[in-house]
């Protein structure tokens, strides 16, 4: 069994199988960077979602303690406390450090 092929023939073989290795490439990073867009915007709502918990919690206990007066240490206490908490986070997330800055491609700590 001989198989008689024209150049024209190879040409035509050789730029489909370029042509599908293209497309696979093209349509693997579309779909890499469609899954991460997705992941960040997961992350957002998740971090919504616990940061949206996590107030609800606090003004809860700040609500009882403010509607039950009893001690004043404890109503300092209550109501300081996430004032501390959100000044640290503030403080933490405002506060550019070297180790923030973007790395280039191929370079190491």
């Amino acid at each position: 069994m001989n198989v008689h092929l024209t150049p024209t023939e190879v040409l035509a073989g050789v730029g489909a199988l370029v042509a599908l290795v293209v497309i696979w490439r093209l349509t693997s990073r579309a779909a890499r960077r469609a899954a991460e867009a997705a992941r960040a915007s997961a992350r957002v709502v998740s971090l919504a979602g616990r940061v949206g918990g996590t107030a609800a919690v606090i003004v809860g206990v700040q609500w009882v303690v403010i509607t039950h007066p009893g001690n004043p240490v404890v109503l300092r206490v209550v109501l300081g406390l996430p004032a501390l908490l959100a000044g640290h986070s503030l403080t933490r997330a405002l506060t550019v450090t070297t180790l923030d800055t973007p790395r280039r491609r191929g370079s190491r700590r």
